[in-house]
């Protein structure tokens, strides 16, 4: 008997030994497990993507920008697309200092996502320079910070014609080419907002909830053409030009302080997971520091909880707005604290749901066929 205990208690503290070492992992971590854990041990994009034809758009600033530089380092060859072509130049001639490229290896190419009856003309003109696209970025797009109460209803005609109706108009055509094909992959950066709602952003964060909805639904429409992969990319705060240019109350009125940015996401991580994402055709990702990431895990598994703590978030934040302070919503101790202990309680009400849960939030660290082409595991735990 007194072995058996023994077995017991070595056992039990095995597992509250692996559960402590996976929790100081995830308070660390700036990603969801699977990204993280493709990171590790999955295809590397150096390896995937050197000398793919990837079109960027949105590539005059930003994380489209910065996609520019290091796929020009791995070797991948650029069509970069935005509305301001001098700025593409820009982009381009530091692509060409940083890397092995030849002129001929980046196509800079003006492209207006709100004017769709140009986008068929834009794909022909990347197909005629490199004869192929491997791999579509829809990274254009632009950011809301306002009150619905206050905002004119032409804004939010305006964030949905570019972010969500000139995205799928030009994967509609880019996606022609593939099916022809029968590969390519078509990768959307969309927002940890696609996942959750937010104050001061509910005319983005429907047109990123949109995004997710349309590429997911369409995913399900090409299981004929398995080497075609629909990735999804939802990062957080990013540190980036993108609040300069935000939709407002009203079209014609910018925003004058973009505040501190020390808090977000340095842009060149960002988009180096973006890159691990797509080399490992994950259908979704969420890259962002803490508290976000954190969020992201309550809003996916404790709904209710989520709401409770957006409207105390949600509160803070306007009041921040209003009086022009720009800062996190809650500190990453307090948002880690309201996490677990809300996983807690759902767990112990949900019986097996719960347990459910803790496999498959603990998987993505430990098990090998993660990545295995066709696993139904390469979701991270959703």
């Amino acid at each position: 008997m007194s072995w058996g205990c023994g077995l017991c208690a070595l056992l039990a503290g095995g597992v509250l030994l692996f559960l402590l070492v996976q929790l100081l992992r995830w308070l660390r971590a700036d990603g969801d497990l699977t990204v993280l854990w493709a990171e590790w041990k999955g295809k590397k994009p150096e390896n995937e993507l050197r000398g793919k034809v990837v079109w960027v758009t949105g590539a005059s600033s930003g994380i489209g920008e910065e996609l520019a530089y290091q796929l020009s380092k791995i070797g991948a060859l650029l069509a970069i697309s935005a509305r301001r072509e001098d700025e593409l130049e820009r982009v381009k001639k530091k692509c060409l200092q940083i890397s092995n490229l030849n002129d001929k290896d980046i196509l800079v190419l003006r492209l207006d996502l709100t004017d769709r009856s140009s986008h068929e003309a834009a794909t022909n003109s990347v197909l005629k320079h490199f004869g192929k696209i491997d791999v579509l970025v829809n990274n254009g797009g632009r950011s809301q910070r306002s009150l619905f109460v206050d905002t004119n209803l032409d804004v939010f005609s305006a964030i949905i014609e570019l972010n969500y109706l000139g995205t799928i108009s030009l994967t509609k055509h880019v996606l022609n080419h593939m099916i022809q094909r029968r590969r390519g992959k078509i990768v959307t950066v969309s927002s940890v907002m696609g996942i959750m709602g937010a104050p001061l952003a509910s005319g983005y964060c429907a047109s990123k909830h949109a995004l997710q909805g349309f590429f997911n639904s369409l995913r399900t429409e090409l299981t004929d053409y398995p080497e075609i992969s629909i990735i999804n990319i939802c990062p957080g705060p990013v540190q980036s030009k993108i609040i300069q240019n935000v939709f407002t109350e009203k079209l014609d009125k910018s925003i004058e302080n973009s505040g501190d940015q020390s808090h977000k996401m340095p842009t060149e991580r960002c988009v180096r997971l973006t890159l691990v994402s797509t080399a490992n055709d994950l259908k979704e990702a969420w890259i962002s520091d803490h508290p976000y990431l954190a969020v992201c895990y309550l809003w996916q598994y404790a709904p209710t909880w989520a709401w409770w703590l957006m409207n105390r978030m949600g509160k803070r934040r306007i009041q921040n707005f209003k009086s022009g302070v720009v800062s996190l919503f809650l500190s990453p101790p307090r948002v880690a604290f309201f996490f677990f202990f809300t996983l807690l309680t759902d767990s112990l009400a949900a019986g097996m749901l719960g347990l459910q849960f803790w496999i498959r939030f603990f998987s993505s660290f430990s098990l090998p066929w993660q990545l295995m082409p066709g696993s139904a595991s390469k979701l991270h735990a959703q």
